[in-house]
């Protein structure tokens, strides 16, 4: 028996241009999350957001690298879109005009898939056994705490940055700092203010302390590294504080440490010099509006069945901070979805 061969290339219905079409961005995203991801465990991510040129060498120099392993490293950068050469040496880049929007849309893919990347990969476990502990712990608060930066950078950070300077602190306090990007923001916008950034993981705080040398305020940030439950029996941190930010951090003593939360909210007020406001950006669950409705239920599910704590509805973090003595609490929809900024004044 033979076959007569056939072709079908020409007859298959196929849109192959309306198909690219339906991925929409979701591949240039991913690309750029990936290419910015290894910047930054390379440690080069930091000298490329600044806009300023860079040659190669200068790179390497400052992340300790081979100047090879650079070269093709900016190669791919380039050919992404994500640096752009300066003149024609062919050997100087910088980031391109729209890096930050870039960095800030891959923070939503980083975080969502590799800062919680225990939880897609434990799924099973979890949810096979109900009385299974927190799966805080299994995620690296470094990739957290740069992921949620990234996100934070035009999603939350504007919004509270915005309120906080608007006072004109003398003194800035913000529980659970991270790398303290918010506070070397207002360091730079008020030359006569010092902040206080306060933070449990270590490799945050010594990204911190990092970042402030680089801004050159270094001399007016103390970073701390401990708890902000401490907070409710030390709150030395918060003396003489005119604000106090605490993004997305209080959700996380929720229910085991409610009563501690509280203590907290109570010290804070107590510390705030007259007139003085507490900021508090904070996660809101499963919102359906269609703006925020999958975001919000990929974070909802995360801290409810991974994580097992409780997010507070906007009404109830309304309520803590006026049970904890605060004046008037006003909330602020952000652009980040599930996300809301509470301006509570003593």
């Amino acid at each position: 028996m033979t076959f007569e061969r056939t072709s079908t290339h020409h007859t298959v219905d196929h849109d192959f241009t309306a198909e690219c079409r339906a991925g929409g961005d979701a591949p240039a995203l991913a690309a750029a999350a990936a290419l910015l991801e290894m910047g930054d465990r390379l440690g080069v991510v930091t000298v490329i957001q600044t806009g300023e040129p860079f040659t190669v060498a200068q790179l390497a120099q400052a992340a300790d690298l081979r100047e090879t392993g650079v070269a093709g490293y900016c190669e791919a950068l380039e050919s992404a879109a994500l640096i752009e050469p300066v003149g024609t040496d062919g050997g100087t880049f910088r980031a391109v005009p729209d890096f930050d929007v870039i960095q800030h849309q891959a923070g939503f893919l980083s975080w969502t898939m590799n800062a919680n990347r225990p939880f897609v990969e434990n799924a099973r476990d979890f949810l096979n056994d109900p009385d299974r502990g927190t799966g805080i712990d299994l995620r690296d608060g470094r990739e957290v705490a740069v992921s949620s930066q990234w996100m934070g950078s035009k999603a939350f950070y504007p919004a509270a940055l915005s309120a906080l300077i608007e006072v004109k602190p003398a003194v800035a306090v913000d529980l659970g700092s991270g790398t303290c990007r918010l506070l070397i923001e207002i360091l730079l916008a008020l030359p006569d203010s010092r902040a206080v950034g306060l933070d449990l993981d270590h490799d945050s705080c010594a990204a911190a302390r990092q970042a402030g040398d680089r801004a050159g305020v270094s001399d007016r940030l103390t970073v701390f590294e401990r708890p902000i439950q401490s907070i409710a029996t030390d709150p030395s941190p918060l003396e003489g504080a005119d604000v106090i930010h605490a993004g997305f951090v209080f959700h996380d003593m929720f229910p085991e440490e409610e009563n501690t939360a509280m203590e907290v909210f109570a010290r804070c007020r107590e510390a705030l010099r007259p007139g003085g406001i507490m900021a508090l950006t904070e996660a809101v669950p499963y919102l359906r509006n269609t703006r925020e409705r999958r975001f919000s239920a990929a974070v909802t599910y995360f801290h409810h069945q991974f994580m097992k704590r409780r997010l507070q509805t906007e009404k109830e973090w309304e309520a803590r901070l006026r049970d904890a003595g605060f004046s008037a609490v006003e909330p602020v929809e952000l652009a980040f979805p599930t996300g809301r900024l509470f301006l509570a004044r003593k």
